[in-house]
C-alpha cells in the first residue's frame, strides 16, 4: 500500500465497515435495552462498568460520559476485580460488563462473583449465546459481521459498536433524568465548555477598568481616558445616564475631517446609540451580539445604568470565542 489512492481506499473501507455495524445496531435494540435503562434509572446505587483489553478502554469512556451527564459511574478492570477490586461493588450498584466474545477467561471468573453479590448484570456483547450473554440479566446485543482489521484480529468494529451502545445508554438516562444545560455546567465548571454555560457578563467586566467621560469632556480628556483604560474606547455618561460611546475609530475619523480639535467635546464625536448588553446576561450572548453587529466591545448595563465594558479580548481569554 504505497499510493495515496490505496491509503484512502483502506480508510474508506474501514469507515464503511464500521458505519454499517453502527447502522445495524438500530435493529439489534430490543426490550432488554429499555429494561436495562429503566433499571439503572431506578437503582439506588452507581453503575460499575467493567471489561478486559480494548473493551476496558471503551468501558472507561462510557464511565466518563455517564458521569458528565448525571449518572454516577465507576470503572472496574475485569482482571483487577478478581484480585481485590470487587470491593468497589456495593449493594445497590448495577454492573455493566463489556466483552465482544463474552467468553474470555477473566469474564468467566468474574461473572459468577458478581452474581453472588446479587447485583443486576448488564452485558454488552456481540454474542448473545456466550457465557456472559447467558448469565446476564439484560443483554445489549452489539453484533458485527467483521472487524475492520483485515486479519479480523484487532478490535475495531466491535469496540465502535460497544461505544455507540454505551452512548445510547447515557443519553437515554440523561433524558429520563431531565438533565439540562445548567446541570451540565455544574459538572463541567472548567474549560471553555463550562464557561459557555455559566460565565456571565458581570464576571467579565469586573476584570476590566471602567472608562467614563461626560458629554462636555474635552477631546484631550477623552483621549487620555481611552489611553489610560486601554480598552480602545470610553463611555459617555451624564447624570448616571448612558449617553454614548467613543472608540479609537471615532477619534481617527474625527481627525481626518480637519476640524478644529481644540473646540471639540465628547458630544461632538460620540456615537449616541451604543450596543449594550445586560450585565446579568451570559458571556456567550455577548459573543453573539458582537458577531451580529460586527463590534469588538459592548457597554454592559444593570439597574443602576452603566456597569462596565466587555471587550472581545475578554471572550478570547475565557475561550468563549
Amino acid at each position: 500500500m504505497d499510493t495515496e489512492n490505496n491509503i484512502l481506499e483502506v480508510a474508506k473501507r474501514t469507515i464503511r465497515i464500521e458505519s454499517a455495524a453502527v447502522k445495524n445496531l438500530e435493529n439489534s435494540l430490543d426490550s432488554a435495552f429499555a429494561k436495562a435503562v429503566n433499571h439503572i434509572h431506578t437503582a439506588q446505587g452507581r453503575v460499575i462498568i467493567t471489561g478486559i483489553g480494548k473493551s476496558a478502554i471503551i468501558a472507561m469512556k462510557i464511565v466518563a460520559t455517564m458521569n458528565s451527564t448525571g449518572t454516577p459511574a465507576i470503572f472496574m478492570h475485569a482482571a483487577d476485580a478478581i484480585h481485590g477490586d470487587l470491593g468497589i461493588i456495593q449493594k445497590n450498584d448495577v454492573v455493566i460488563c463489556i466483552s465482544k466474545s463474552g467468553n474470555t477467561p477473566e469474564i468467566k471468573v468474574l461473572v459468577p462473583l458478581i452474581k453472588n453479590f446479587e447485583n443486576k448484570l448488564i452485558a454488552i456483547t456481540s454474542h448473545r449465546d456466550s457465557f456472559l450473554g447467558k448469565e446476564a440479566d439484560f443483554v445489549l446485543h452489539a453484533p458485527i459481521e467483521e472487524e475492520a482489521c483485515p486479519n479480523g484480529l484487532a478490535p475495531t468494529t466491535s469496540t465502535t459498536a460497544q461505544l455507540v451502545v454505551g452512548d445510547a445508554l447515557a443519553i437515554c438516562l440523561l433524558e429520563l433524568k431531565g438533565f439540562t444545560d445548567k446541570d451540565f455546567a455544574r459538572y463541567h465548571p472548567g474549560g471553555a465548555l463550562g464557561k459557555k454555560l455559566y460565565l456571565r457578563v458581570q464576571e467579565l467586566i469586573e476584570q476590566n477598568t471602567k472608562p467614563q467621560v461626560s458629554s462636555t469632556s474635552s477631546l484631550r480628556e477623552v483621549i487620555v481616558n481611552i489611553s489610560e483604560n486601554r480598552l480602545g474606547m470610553t463611555v459617555v455618561v451624564d447624570d448616571s445616564k448612558l449617553t454614548g460611546i467613543i472608540t479609537d475609530g471615532d477619534l481617527r475619523r474625527m481627525l481626518s475631517t480637519g476640524k478644529d480639535i481644540d473646540s471639540l467635546t465628547a458630544a461632538d464625536i460620540m456615537t449616541t446609540s451604543p450596543k449594550t448588553i445586560a450585565a446579568d446576561d451570559m458571556a456567550v450572548q455577548a459573543r453573539e451580539v458582537m458577531e451580529e453587529y460586527n463590534v469588538s466591545q459592548l457597554v454592559a448595563v444593570d439597574d443602576n445604568g452603566y456597569a462596565g465594558v466587555v471587550h472581545i479580548h475578554d471572550l478570547i481569554r475565557e475561550g468563549i470565542l
